[in-house]
């Protein structure tokens, strides 16, 4: 399931009544540095409640996800010297 746009609870699905809430969710951002071309793997991030989610962009839907605070985040882009 692609992670970007309207998710819908796991529980509405396959019910008469499907009234459940959605959640937003903010589409993944790649690097300006992997300038489009195929071999461009790299790191994609997201605003999250609580900060950023960042993934491997080379997996794609199958990456695992890691939740970083803001602080984090903001260290991380400046340790990788963006």
């Amino acid at each position: 399931m692609s992670q970007d746009g309207w998710r819908k609870s796991s529980r509405s699905q396959g019910t008469a009544n499907s009234d459940y809430v959605e959640l937003r969710v903010s589409p993944w951002r790649k690097s300006s540095r992997s300038n489009g071309a195929e071999n461009s793997a790299c790191v994609e991030a997201r605003p999250a409640a609580t900060g950023f989610q960042v993934r491997d962009s080379k997996l794609g839907d199958d990456s695992p996800i890691f939740e970083l605070k803001t602080a984090d985040f903001t260290a991380l882009l400046q340790r990788a010297d963006r």
